[in-house]
């Protein structure tokens, strides 16, 4: 059921927590620790199961976009991935250029087991292109399923790495931003207003520049000389920003809903995300269950 959210620490962690909680149910003696954890069963199932709905939900209804002519906002991409300019991201196993990677390091044991020794996991950004443009894809934050997965033995060590490479098929889910020529919050008044109170901070510099007659004081004329020309200013600084190239961003949503990257197909996430609602529902039901069993008995 988990096999392809394995890679996901979060995914695994409430399941985890749920296993806990069963061996605490049949350790303890039937009494107040074991409606403890019978209740904890209850909350975390139900946790989990409208969590992993809602995320199957999320990428059911979201329709693709195109990076050309995508919203603002939570949207769907899907494209080839790219590699930034600049100096490229290389894996710390053999050297190659990645896109993205997740790293863990195991040492093996006496007794043949392998224990973690370190994880590491890139940060660097990359490009997601569709054919009608590039977006910059921020890791930071993002729910990484990725099915790329190189084991290497290197004496008593083995490195395990998850990686994005140059023209992978990706799918991302996340908050979708244009930054550049679009500027519809500009306030030419407030950036003039700004303008003038910075240049009051420097008193001499500013006499030196528009105190025509030179007696150490600004009078009327003076003044809207410099009013003029910090709006001039302005507007060449909007004319710069507004000529510079649309840069597209896929970062996480501030208002956390699901951040997605991954290299599988969207209908395969979907699915397994269901099947983890299952799951948790399962729990939340049996654990529910139970409890009304054993408070029927009256062993609460």
């Amino acid at each position: 059921m988990l096999v392809r959210l394995r890679h996901s620490r979060r995914q695994l962690a409430l399941p985890a927590l749920q296993f806990g909680l069963v061996l605490a149910v049949l350790h303890f003696d039937q009494g107040a620790a074991s409606l403890i954890a019978l209740a904890l069963l209850v909350a975390t199932g139900l946790l989990g199961w409208v969590s992993a709905l809602r995320h199957a939900r999320l990428i059911d209804d979201t329709p693709t976009s195109r990076i050309a002519s995508a919203a603002q906002g939570y949207a769907e991409l899907r494209g080839r991935g790219q590699p930034l300019g600049g100096t490229p991201l290389l894996s710390p196993v053999n050297g190659l250029p990645v896109l993205w990677y997740r790293l863990l390091i195991e040492r093996k044991q006496r007794d043949g087991k392998w224990r973690p020794v370190s994880r590491d996991e890139s940060e660097a950004s990359f490009l997601l292109e569709d054919g009608s443009g590039s977006c910059v894809i921020d890791p930071d934050g993002a729910e990484m399923l990725v099915r790329r997965r190189d084991v290497t033995l290197r004496d008593e060590l083995r490195y395990t790495q998850w990686s994005l490479i140059r023209h992978d098929r990706l799918y991302v889910l996340g908050d979708f931003a244009t930054l550049g020529s679009i500027d519809a919050d500009f306030d030419l008044a407030a950036q003039v207003r700004d303008l003038l109170a910075e240049w009051k901070t420097d008193h001499p510099a500013l006499l030196a520049r528009f105190d025509l007659d030179g007696n150490g004081e600004l009078d009327l004329k003076e003044w809207e000389l410099a009013r003029a020309q910090a709006r001039r200013e302005v507007r060449q600084r909007q004319a710069a920003r507004l000529s510079a190239p649309e840069l597209h961003v896929m970062r996480q949503p501030q208002d956390r809903r699901l951040y997605l990257i991954s290299d599988l197909d969207p209908a395969i996430i979907a699915r397994n995300y269901r099947r983890l609602a299952a799951f948790h529902a399962a729990v939340f039901l049996g654990a529910a269950a139970a409890a009304a069993w054993f408070e029927q008995i009256g062993v609460f």
